[in-house]
């Protein structure tokens, strides 16, 4: 797949089985047993995804993940300890695009990675002909080939399931979505963790538009129905 991962985890003998079992994909692995040089390394060697590890021995994934979020969309899978929701809430508010709970099959990660990959890599014009390269509506400017949000000229930081929610519901301005058709629509059956984290997503959504004049108050909850764009003038 010729795919670039960090994969951040102190543990070591995972590390190795995951190292060795994604290459074995044809993933190129950087690997770090901390976070004290996650965003240096981000910056250096600019992979395509972060796997990362919410307990490590110096530094919370959580604030590492903040830190990314705020210079970046790059997509972030979690490592969380088996059971723990709250992680996995969190994480997913931060802006997380999936988690794995520990312990795991690799197989299951590589779907997730691959999962991830086909959503944010997919070629509109191939699986949509016809569809534009960008939407606007309400002074919102979505790129679909970049996958970029802009409002003001100014390029709003938001994961890739925050993309493609948006981007279901900027298509058909003014229409009402189901939770089941977001899903559907957005990112098909690929996460189970995006089944169960709408309402998650679409909080931090409306947050970050929210910080611009023209994108307040645009993605409205219907309640009893669902969520949808308002392109009010």
């Amino acid at each position: 797949m010729d795919r670039h991962v960090l994969l951040v985890d102190d543990d070591s003998k995972l590390q190795k089985l995951l190292t060795e079992y994604l290459e074995g994909y044809g993933f190129s692995i950087t690997a770090l047993a901390d976070g004290s040089r996650v965003m240096e390394t981000i910056q250096k060697k600019g992979p395509d995804m972060v796997i990362l590890d919410i307990m490590l021995p110096d530094r919370d994934g959580l604030d590492i993940l903040k830190d990314i979020r705020k210079i970046s969309g790059l997509p972030v899978i979690m490592l969380t300890a088996k059971g723990e929701d709250t992680d996995r809430i969190v994480g997913l508010e931060l802006g997380a695009d999936d988690y794995v709970p520990k312990p795991f099959n690799p197989r299951e990660l590589l779907a997730r990675i691959k999962a991830v990959f086909r959503r944010i890599h997919a070629d509109p014009a191939k699986d949509k002909p016809g569809e534009e390269t960008e939407l606007r509506a309400a002074g919102i400017v979505l790129n679909r080939a970049r996958r970029t949000i802009e409002i003001e000229d100014t390029v709003i930081p938001i994961s890739s399931a925050e993309f493609d929610l948006i981007e279901v519901l900027m298509s058909r301005p003014n229409t009402v979505f189901t939770r089941d058709q977001l899903m559907s629509l957005g990112r098909g059956r690929d996460y189970m963790a995006f089944d169960r984290s709408i309402d998650v997503h679409i909080s931090k959504l409306r947050s970050k538009l929210s910080a611009h004049p023209r994108g307040k108050d645009r993605i409205r909850t219907v309640w009893g129905r669902g969520y949808m764009f308002a392109d009010e003038k």
